[in-house]
């Protein structure tokens, strides 16, 4: 067996396995210790997938809630959810399961994204991160979109690694049909990441328009535009439902008003999620779900610009949310154990992290792929509203800047001969 197939295999063991404990304790404390017993661990935003899931089985109208929301999410997570359903009945179990398993495959992705982008040994040391990393185990295991989007979005890199690294210039050599094909396949995974996190249309675009300027290449300009044709060509059919069922166009969903204006009001106060404005005023009442949306768009740039001041403000704390290496949500601080596991596991991801962003200093389109999706996030998350757990799938690619920071510290030390050459399995 080859040293990648066999490293690949050795990082899909062993996260699979700890995440399967992850799934099994969780549901065991859900059905048996919560008080009072609940479904899920986070609710809201879980029970809607869940919900979602059944009517695409049940082959219902896509659509939720009362007044009917038929653009409120992407149908990209419920669709995973429903085809559990549809294999293994109604079991969250076996949905934690297959999310689990989602999850697992995501490591072996970064070990591949990693020794596409720099070697053999960060990306297995990469990928080994990503394996036991107590963040990513934990959300393995819950119903939200957090590690499905980030295994799409680790994908979606794995067909334009080869136009970031230094030797670039040595693929534009293969011509237009490797660019065509890698921007057919990069464009399609970037349209599933729309799918799963409609947040992630931007950044596609922008890293193949980068890829581009670094070397202005024919071969690396149709690179970009079939990765943005290829990629809005994906989400047409949803787009086109959405005109069919609402009248209006709209290539994501119809929840940026609120998102927005739930990140920018006067009630928010410390940059966190609180959205009991919209059941308060009930706009969907007396609007269509476009119209409701464009009003909450409307008022939240009204706040913007009549507030500079606040909303510099919220910005700040924003960001202080999105990089706090604890969590943010009341139900876990409590938790002292947890507080403790999550600070070193900061510490040890992210210290590194910026040995490896100093080492790859010279490498811009490595930086764009591995510390590029998670300042986007950084970004966006200045306006919207914050939470640790919109950094966590911009921290897959971010952890081959981890393992290149390792590499160097280890190599540095007493560990050298642990490593063994750079063209050999980590083992």
């Amino acid at each position: 067996m080859c040293p990648q197939r066999r490293s690949a295999l050795i990082l899909f063991a062993v996260a699979w396995s700890l995440r399967i404990a992850a799934v099994l304790m969780i549901h065991y404390y859900l059905q048996h210790m919560a008080v009072p017993p609940r479904q899920f661990v986070i609710e809201g935003d879980a029970d809607g997938y869940w919900q979602l899931a059944h009517q695409i089985v049940e082959g219902k109208p896509y659509q939720i809630y009362t007044p009917p929301r038929q653009v409120l999410r992407m149908p990209g997570f419920p669709l995973i959810l429903a085809v559990s359903i549809r294999l293994f009945g109604d079991s969250l179990l076996a949905a934690r399961l297959v999310l689990a398993t989602i999850g697992a495959l995501g490591c072996v992705g970064v070990y591949q994204l990693g020794l596409r982008l720099v070697g053999q040994r960060v990306g297995f040391i990469a990928g080994g991160l990503a394996a036991i990393s107590p963040v990513f185990v934990g959300f393995s295991a819950i119903e939200l979109t957090e590690t499905a989007f980030a295994v799409s979005l680790v994908a979606g890199l794995l067909p334009l690694a080869p136009w970031a690294r230094a030797e670039g210039p040595a693929v534009d050599a293969n011509g237009r049909s490797a660019a065509i094909r890698a921007g057919i396949v990069a464009g399609l995974l970037a349209g599933v990441g729309c799918y799963l996190r409609p947040s992630w249309l931007l950044f596609p675009p922008c890293l193949v328009v980068w890829l581009w300027l670094l070397k202005r290449t024919s071969s690396r300009l149709l690179l970009a535009g079939c990765t943005v044709v290829f990629m809005v060509a994906s989400l047409l059919p949803w787009a086109i439902r959405n005109q069919q069922v609402t009248g209006h166009f709209t290539l994501t969903t119809f929840w940026m008003g609120p998102s927005l204006y739930d990140g920018w009001n006067m009630q928010n106060t410390n940059g966190d999620s609180d959205m009991a404005f919209f059941d308060q005023e009930n706009l969907m009442s007396k609007m269509s779900e476009y119209e409701m949306d464009r009003e909450y768009r409307k008022r939240a740039w009204v706040f913007a610009f009549e507030n500079p001041g606040r909303v510099a403000e919220l910005a700040w704390k924003k960001t202080l949310r999105y990089w706090n290496p604890f969590p943010n949500a009341d139900q876990f601080k409590s938790r002292r154990s947890l507080m403790v596991v999550s600070l070193v596991w900061y510490l040890v991801v992210f210290v590194p992290g910026v040995v490896g962003v100093w080492r790859l200093r010279r490498s811009l389109g490595v930086l764009a792929m591995t510390a590029g999706p998670i300042l986007y996030f950084a970004a966006l998350h200045l306006v919207f509203v914050s939470s640790v757990r919109y950094r966590l799938p911009g921290e897959y690619p971010m952890l081959i800047l981890s393992a290149v920071g390792w590499e160097v510290l280890l190599l540095r030390g007493r560990f050298k001969r642990w490593l063994g050459p750079d063209n050999t399995a980590v083992i």
